[in-house]
């Protein structure tokens, strides 16, 4: 029974999204297994805030990291685990409760990504300071431009997926933690690391805009065949 409704738990609340990260096995499950514990007070936009207080976290902890010590940065750790709770659940939880709300919740959860987003960059920056400010800006414009291309990706093919190939929300937080707690012991690795991050990102967008590109041309091109048949 305790199995059946685990399944139950994840089929509902993965209906609504194609993932391809490459911890979909574990991260679904855990989802599943969260979800159904969360108390009835609590609601999807309340997870909604807390995703978002994640985010706020994570730029305190950078701001503190730069006025005190660095060792402040495992505060930024902790802002993307309370960060990947709320904005991993708040969709999923209104799913299982059988009380979606489709695009009023594709319209938040893109508005508080975007501000997680940018809040992330501006701590970097205040962190590292000096000409490496670029490397910040550039982080909240990469990953704008894949949050662009994922929703052309929805308005072309009708099909909604967080993930670039094997790397998703999940993965990329998880690499920035790594990458912040190697800064508490190496001081300075956060910026040329940064620079990695970036160019990985830039080489990612190229090669989704481009599969973006061939799939709307291909619409293109079937759309004009239907309408000479």
């Amino acid at each position: 029974m305790k199995r059946h409704k685990e399944q139950d738990a994840l089929t509902r609340i993965t209906k609504d999204r194609q993932r391809t990260n490459i911890l979909r096995k574990y991260e679904q499950p855990a989802l599943a297994f969260l979800v159904r514990r969360i108390p009835a007070w609590i609601n999807s936009d309340m997870l909604t805030a807390i995703g978002l207080a994640g985010g706020i976290i994570i730029t305190a902890g950078f701001v503190m990291a730069a006025c005190f010590h660095r060792s402040f940065l495992l505060l930024c750790i902790l802002g993307f685990i309370i960060n990947w709770f709320g904005d991993s659940l708040d969709g999923r939880l209104a799913y299982f409760r059988n009380k979606p709300r489709k695009w009023y919740g594709f319209a938040l959860d893109l508005t508080a990504d975007w501000l997680t987003t940018v809040f992330i960059g501006c701590g970097y920056i205040m962190y590292v300071g000096g000409e490496w400010e670029l490397v910040g800006f550039g982080f909240v414009v990469l990953y704008g431009w894949a949050m662009m291309t994922a929703l052309l990706r929805y308005r072309i093919t009708g099909v909604y997926t967080i993930d670039s190939g094997l790397l998703g929300p999940t993965e990329v937080r998880i690499i920035i933690s790594i990458l912040l707690f190697l800064e508490i012991l190496f001081q300075g690795f956060i910026i040329y690391s940064g620079v990695l991050v970036c160019a990985g990102l830039f080489a990612v967008n190229l090669i989704d805009s481009r599969k973006l590109l061939i799939i709307a041309d291909r619409r293109d091109k079937d759309e004009q065949t239907d309408k000479i048949h």
